[in-house]
């Protein structure tokens, strides 16, 4: 079955343009490594909540927004070796060190599927 990566980074909104520029950089090396799709998303009806929300869960501040992705791979064990390439690809490192965010609020984690309809 396959696994997901998800993310959920706090972008500045005068960095829209540079963010899409990154991600659409890092996905092909993203397909390079074994992943199936990648999908960023710019919020566009994200509610701030009474006790949490997408905005607090990355420390949002004036001026920025949420961007929501995930990467979908056929495996766990796929995903685990794209993310053991990713560390070594000198590519991908370039593009780490020129982030259009603060890569210190990102949330992420994987995920197995529990139901796909």
């Amino acid at each position: 079955m396959s696994y997901v990566d998800g993310f959920v980074v706090a972008v500045p909104e005068a960095n829209k343009e540079d963010y899409r520029a990154m991600a659409a950089k890092a996905a092909p090396l993203f397909e390079e490594f074994g992943a199936t799709r990648v999908v960023e998303c710019w919020a566009d009806d994200v509610p701030e909540g009474a006790q949490t929300d997408f905005y607090r869960a990355v420390k949002a501040e004036e001026g920025e927004t949420v961007v929501f992705s995930w990467i979908e791979y056929p495996s766990q064990e796929v995903r685990d070796a794209a993310n053991a390439k990713m560390m070594s690809d000198p590519r991908m490192k370039e593009m780490g060190e020129n982030m259009p965010f603060d890569g210190n609020r990102m949330i992420y984690g994987g995920f197995a599927i529990l139901l796909e309809a």
